[in-house]
């Protein structure tokens, strides 16, 4: 083990600090566990803060004939049944549990006349099911969770990129990386290790994500050896703000729709009676955002390519307590009064329901001593995410997580990382430096995002896909070559150059990925394969590293049990 570097021995370490991180470091730290967490940005400013609209849960305070059946159901038939069913099973029993637990730590929530937490309606959803702090929820969830963390006593290393995992054999037994600000690098040894690192929005021009969201740990997990699942289902959030251009793809919540709002083409007509005559503006995000995305290309669009949003026939009052976030954000960024006219929205790249491949009771990856949970992990989700599922998902799962890792940790020595790795992660660090005549990174980043955009965004077809992937090997050959300038403190640019490598790893799997399942469902929309097809409707795709080359195959999905069978098949 060399010494030259920073080093810090945890038994679980933790790779995020939003809401799936910082659940698994409360409960590794319940069973005793010496934890560390690692966050690209400072504590407290994870991307969860972004979700607005509510954490989903079958507590039926509002709608008494709510129950964990009915969110189950809602939850498959959201991911057009590709979900992992016991995923979706423990989620929708557990959920409840865990907003009680959050309540009891000190999370203020919108409450009913008679004092329950009050729970609102959204897409996809039976019933009211969102428990909710205004649209601020995620917000609110954090605040909660960073407190009980600290107040426990976790060990966080703010500001902190890592770039590789480290093994001993063929167990994961730690993470190298540096501090952002200097430079310096850093060894963490740790019997076990949970990647809560969130999505990848930032691979697509457009998206509601922060700048964090570049697909590190899905990267790590496939470059340690782990499976990834289901990659080309990438949600398209309906409605991000479209103008002006600087903040376009910002989120604007579900909320306003579950709170009324109503969708128009440029001619006034509410389109959504044309898709989903049933659930209207409270369909599905896949539907909703391809309805948007069609009725702009057919002309029927905004003056800035998007539709109209309105939730002005609402009392001023009333929006603003039920959506103050939304009211602000236009207000300051758009100059639109959202009380008295109409937002401008149109489809942002939202939320990954792929990712690292987990086993449900533990959400341990396929590679001894690593954890996935969140947004990082797939299998929840399916096809396509329903609103309000990705905060309730980080608590049931970040839950489980933790307690997995820290009881995984109690089994086991501490690991030894032979000193070649650690000298590769180095060298590998410092190459972009050595390079003399390479573009910028900037550049670079600016054409992969253009590629995804245009080539792998809401509708794809089998020309696109193979243009993509010869893009891409174009890209991964520019960052090889990638110049960085200047010295190793705080240097953007050869932070992008670390994030790329994970960028471009990811999009391939993506674009493999859709270009192999040749039907529509969910979130994956192919021009030319339209419809649903059966043998696909059964098929998960993995994706594997073989000999430094990306594998993919296709696995069944597990057979249902009858009982939950029977529940399916009900209807409400």
């Amino acid at each position: 083990m060399t010494t030259k570097f920073e080093t810090h021995e945890h038994d679980v370490l933790i790779i995020g600090a939003g809401g799936a991180g910082l659940r698994a470091a409360i409960e590794a730290l319940g069973q005793g566990a010496s934890v560390g967490v690692v966050c690209k940005s400072l504590l407290g400013k994870a991307h969860t803060v972004m979700a607005e609209g509510g954490i989903a849960a079958a507590m039926a305070n509002v709608d008494r004939a709510d129950d964990w059946r009915t969110h189950f159901r809602d939850t498959m038939r959201g991911g057009k049944f590709l979900n992992h069913w016991r995923m979706a099973q423990l989620h929708a029993q557990e959920a409840p549990d865990r907003i009680r637990e959050l309540e009891q730590w000190g999370a203020l929530f919108d409450r009913t006349a008679d004092g329950l937490i009050l729970q609102r309606a959204f897409g996809g959803h039976t019933y009211k099911r969102l428990c909710h702090v205004g649209d601020r929820t995620g917000l609110e969830m954090i605040r909660t969770l960073q407190d009980r963390g600290v107040s426990l006593g976790i060990d966080v290393y703010m500001e902190f990129a890592v770039t590789r995992l480290l093994k001993d054999g063929d167990r994961v037994a730690g993470a190298f990386g540096y501090w952002r600000e200097q430079g310096r690098f850093v060894v963490f040894k740790a019997k076990s290790v949970v990647l809560a690192t969130g999505g990848l929005g930032k691979i697509y021009k457009v998206t509601s994500n922060s700048w964090e969201y570049t697909a590190d740990g899905m990267a790590l997990a496939y470059d340690a050896g782990a499976e990834l699942k289901d990659m080309e289902f990438v949600q398209f959030h309906p409605t991000g703000m479209v103008w002006p251009p600087g903040v376009q793809g910002i989120l604007v919540t579900e909320a306003v729709r579950g709170e009324g709002g109503i969708l128009r083409n440029k001619a006034g007509e509410r389109f959504m009676e044309k898709y989903d005559p049933k659930r209207m503006e409270l369909s599905t995000r896949d539907v909703v955002a391809r309805a948007i995305y069609t009725e702009v290309r057919e002309g029927r669009g905004s003056e800035h390519g998007g539709a109209f949003l309105d939730i002005s026939h609402k009392p001023a009052e009333y929006v603003k307590k039920k959506l103050p976030s939304m009211y602000h954000q236009f207000l300051e960024l758009a100059d639109v009064d959202i009380t008295k006219g109409p937002m401008e929205v149109g489809p942002t790249c939202h939320y990954m329901m792929g990712g690292v491949r987990v086993d449900p009771e533990t959400a341990a990856a396929t590679v001894p001593g690593l954890f996935a949970a969140g947004e990082v992990a797939a299998g929840l989700h399916g096809a396509n995410r329903l609103g309000g599922n990705s905060l309730s998902d980080l608590l049931v799962f970040g839950r489980r997580a933790g307690l997995a890792a820290a009881q995984c940790a109690k089994k086991i020595s501490q690991p030894s990382i032979d000193s070649a790795q650690i000298e590769g992660a180095e060298q590998e660090m410092l190459a972009p430096f050595q390079n003399v005549s390479g573009e910028s990174p900037f550049q670079i980043h600016r054409d992969l995002e253009d590629t995804m955009q245009k080539l792998v965004g809401i509708f794809r077809n089998e020309e696109d896909l193979r243009r993509a992937l010869n893009e891409l090997e174009k890209l991964k050959a520019r960052v090889k070559r990638a110049q960085v300038q200047g010295s190793r403190l705080f240097n953007p640019g050869w932070h992008l150059a670390q994030d790329l490598k994970s960028m471009l790893t990811i999009s391939e799997a993506v674009t493999r990925s859709a270009l192999a399942r040749r039907e529509s469902r969910g979130a994956h929309s192919r021009i030319d394969y339209p419809s649903l097809d059966t043998v696909w409707g059964q098929q998960n795709n993995i994706i594997s590293s073989q000999g430094g080359s990306m594998a993919l195959r296709q696995e069944l999905v597990p057979t249902l049990p009858k009982e939950l069978q029977k529940i399916l098949s009900e209807e409400k």
